[in-house]
């Protein structure tokens, strides 16, 4: 089992902060793409990602028991 937290527009697009995912997932790109094809998460693709505190990218391993956090842009002033 993989823990997916998502924040801001994700968020709000699933109606939840967490999601638990099983299945055979063996990398962010290849959870990403499970997301995309499950929950309408506009721009997943796009977003910054952590596996377990550390930044990652598309082709970072993932095994059970990860954390993985996505992380939209911030915009501000």
């Amino acid at each position: 089992m993989i823990r997916v937290l998502l924040f801001a527009h994700l968020q709000e697009s699933v109606g939840e902060s967490m999601l638990e995912v099983r299945g055979d997932i063996q990398s962010v790109g290849t959870l990403k793409e499970w997301l995309a094809e499950h929950y309408p998460l506009p721009g997943i693709r796009q977003v910054m990602t952590a596996v377990n505190e550390a930044y990652a990218t598309d082709e970072t391993a993932l095994q059970s028991g990860d954390t993985v956090a996505f992380i939209p842009p911030v915009s501000g002033g």
